[in-house]
C-alpha cells in the first residue's frame, strides 16, 4: 500500500481500477478493508481509492489533540498526491462525519456524497467509546464490532468470519489513538451547515442502525438528499449485504449522471 506524507502523519491507502475517483473513508474500529465488497465491486467503472484514516490500520496513530478538520485534510492530501481534482466520496460512521465536513468545507472537490450511517453533530456513543478503548480495548473492540452489526449477521458463520478479519488485526490499535479520534468528532457538529453541500447526497443507513434518526435528519437537511434503509442490517451495512447496498449507490450515481459507461 503506498502512503501520504503530505499532512504530516503516515496515511497508508489503496488504489484499484482505472476511470473516474471514488473515494473511501472507513468506520471506527475497521480500516480500509470495510470496503472489501465496494473496492472489487466498483473499481470495475472508477479509480477506487481506500484510506486508512489516523488511528487506523497501517496509518500513524497519533496521541495529542487534532480536529476533523485535520482528518479532512489527511483525505484531500491523498487526493493531491494521486493527483485527482474531484471524487466521489462516500464515508462510513467516523468516516462520514469526515465526508459531510469536506462537503461543507471543499465542495467543489466532491461530485457526490455517500454516507453510511450519516451523523452531523456530536453524540454521547463517543464518551462511550473513548471510555471502552481506552480502558479494555481488548474484550470492548470485540464487542463493539457485533454492536455495529445485526444479530443474524454476527451470530452468522459469514459474519463471524468478516468480523474476525477486524479481531485479528486488534494489534493495529491503540486505544489513546482512537479515543483522539472521537475527541475530534465530539469538537465538531456540523449540523447547522448542511444546507451548505451542493452536491447530491446519499444517506444509507441499516434497519437496525442507531444512526437511523441522525442519518434521516442530515439528508432532510442538505440541499439534494436521499434516504435509503437497508432491511435487517446494522450500522455497518456494507458488510452485511453488500449487493443491495451497492445498488443504492448505483441507482443514486444513475440518477446524477456520475455512473459511467462501460
Amino acid at each position: 500500500m503506498p502512503v501520504s506524507k503530505s499532512n504530516g502523519v503516515d496515511i497508508w491507502y489503496e488504489v484499484c481500477g482505472d476511470g473516474p475517483a471514488m473515494v473511501f473513508v472507513h468506520a471506527n474500529p475497521f480500516d480500509n478493508d470495510l470496503w472489501l465488497y465496494q473496492k472489487a465491486h466498483f473499481s470495475t467503472w472508477f479509480k477506487v481509492v481506500s484510506i486508512d484514516i489516523r488511528g487506523y490500520g497501517r496509518s500513524s496513530k497519533i496521541t495529542t489533540p487534532y480536529t476533523q478538520h485535520d482528518m479532512c485534510n489527511d483525505v484531500l492530501g491523498v487526493m493531491g498526491d494521486l493527483g485527482i481534482d474531484q471524487a466521489v466520496l462516500c464515508g462510513c460512521s467516523v468516516g462520514s462525519g469526515i465526508a459531510i465536513h469536506l462537503g461543507i468545507t471543499n465542495p467543489e472537490r466532491f461530485s457526490a456524497i455517500v454516507l453510511v450511517g450519516g451523523n452531523s453533530g456530536v453524540s454521547d456513543r463517543y464518551t462511550q467509546r473513548i471510555d471502552g478503548y481506552t480502558k479494555d480495548l481488548g474484550s470492548y473492540h470485540i464487542e463493539h464490532l457485533r454492536k455495529l452489526v445485526s444479530d443474524d449477521f454476527s451470530k452468522s458463520k459469514l459474519g463471524a468470519y468478516i468480523l474476525n478479519l477486524w479481531v485479528e488485526r486488534e494489534p493495529r490499535l491503540k486505544g489513546d489513538a482512537i479515543a483522539q479520534v472521537f475527541h475530534a468528532g465530539n469538537g465538531t457538529d456540523c449540523t447547522g451547515d448542511l444546507g451548505k453541500i451542493p452536491m447530491p447526497v446519499l444517506v444509507i443507513n441499516g434497519e437496525q442502525d442507531h444512526s437511523l434518526p441522525a442519518g434521516k435528519l442530515t439528508a432532510e437537511n442538505v440541499i439534494n438528499g436521499t434516504h435509503k434503509v437497508l432491511a435487517g442490517t446494522g450500522h455497518a451495512c456494507c458488510i452485511e449485504d453488500p449487493a443491495t447496498f451497492d445498488g443504492f449507490v448505483i441507482e443514486f450515481l444513475e440518477q446524477n449522471a456520475l455512473m459511467p459507461k462501460l
